[in-house]
């Protein structure tokens, strides 16, 4: 059996979310002792390098299809290299089946059947909560490629419960299409020992940080609430004499000139430290030396840096919405994200309150263990073999 694999997203210099989870899903897959029960292909537009997907991908069973990078890659290099040879199963990790392998097409005779069973994973359904947040080709763009790979895939996997409703909420999938997997923190660079144990500190290449600071970490864009994180952050200061700055890590968004903007107007410009996108050695030390990490975000469909923090023995606020409760647990102070006045105080409790800090500290440790990425690549994989086991394509 021949299991291909788009690996596009898990090659990109800059991983966000999406990217983290190619990259760490396909490698633990293909760290499973039943991998070698099977021939994996993974389809890339550059060749990575020696070791980029485990030690796993240097074995026979792993090979690596290099297809020409080009516009629409997805549906046009992929595409074609499906059609002339295809796997026995296509794992789409990041959202966008080829439109070209189409059973609608097969409904209407303009092409053969694809001999192959089809999964994908979708991360969220921001922009149907959101829409101003992206451009007029994303509006456009999402939702319809959303809508046909969750029509046309086999199988869908949602990286949790609340994606999972929003996929049956938005476009009618049928809840016994869909398995939730949940994803894990990210295995950055530097974190070697246990959870709650010391690791060696690497210090930030680009930029010195304050001593104390509160930390952000995730793309500058309007859903993740910024906007109010620094009124609330400009309240506090009014209030009293606040010891700690403000640390926003992540690539510039839509958002990101109009933030700099409000930090004047507000007064806190000297307080809040913008770095942008932060290389993976620079996150583990941004997150082991914040004093509270802070994701009042309007809408996520994981929330991924609420669990990195909380295995770096970070205590969080984070909102009470979309998924942030399923993921963050017991192990985090949950506030309204639209309230600045509870994020105001909120803040102040993380920062004062040395009791909950450790509470939420110990907690988080606990938290995370419910997620590991052995874990999700193991139920993924069962998602395959039931499917390959089954001997058609559905949809």
């Amino acid at each position: 059996m021949i299991i291909g694999i788009d690996a596009s997203r898990a090659l990109r210099a800059q991983r966000t979310g999406t990217e983290r989870y190619a990259l760490e899903i396909i490698r633990h897959l293909l760290a499973l002792p039943t991998a070698q029960h099977y021939q994996w292909r993974l389809y890339v537009d550059e060749m990575p390098v020696a070791d980029y997907f485990g030690t796993a991908a240097s074995q026979a069973h792993v090979t690596l299809c290099l297809l020409p990078r080009q516009r629409l890659w997805t549906h046009r290099a992929l595409a074609r290299e499906l059609r002339q040879q295809p796997p026995d199963l296509l794992f789409v990790p990041a959202h966008v089946l080829p439109f070209a392998v189409t059973p609608f097409l097969v409904s209407v005779g303009l092409r053969a059947p694809t001999p192959f069973v089809r999964v994908v994973t979708i991360h969220d359904l921001g922009y149907h909560i959101f829409p101003k947040a992206h451009d007029w080709f994303q509006r456009i763009y999402l939702p319809l490629s959303t809508r046909w790979s969750t029509w046309a895939a086999s199988a869908v996997i949602a990286v949790s419960s609340a994606t999972a409703v929003d996929l049956q909420r938005f476009y009618g999938v049928k809840c016994d299409k869909i398995t939730v997997v949940y994803e894990a923190p990210s295995a950055l660079s530097g974190r070697d020992a246990p959870l709650g144990q010391e690791v060696e500190r690497a210090a930030p290449l680009h930029k010195p940080l304050p001593a104390l600071y509160g930390l952000y970490v995730g793309t500058l864009q309007p859903r993740k609430n910024l906007p109010r994180l620094l009124e609330a952050y400009a309240q506090l200061r009014a209030r009293q004499p606040i010891p700690w700055s403000l640390v926003l890590a992540g690539a510039p968004g839509r958002q990101t000139a109009d933030l700099a903007l409000l930090a004047q107007r507000l007064g806190i410009v000297q307080f809040v430290h913008f770095l942008g996108y932060v290389e993976e050695r620079e996150l583990v030390a941004l997150y082991q030396g914040a004093q509270l990490f802070l994701f009042p975000s309007l809408f996520e469909g994981f929330g991924l840096p609420v669990l990195e923090a909380q295995s770096y023995g970070v205590p969080v606020m984070t909102a009470n919405n979309s998924s942030l409760p399923e993921i963050a647990g017991d192990a985090a102070l949950l506030v309204d994200p639209t309230d600045v006045d509870a994020l105001a105080d909120a803040m102040l409790r993380l920062s004062e309150d040395e009791a909950l800090r450790q509470q939420l500290i110990a907690a988080g440790y606990e938290n995370v263990k419910r997620f590991s990425w052995e874990k999700a690549a193991r139920e993924t994989l069962a998602v395959f073999e039931k499917l390959l086991g089954r001997g058609g394509v559905e949809h």
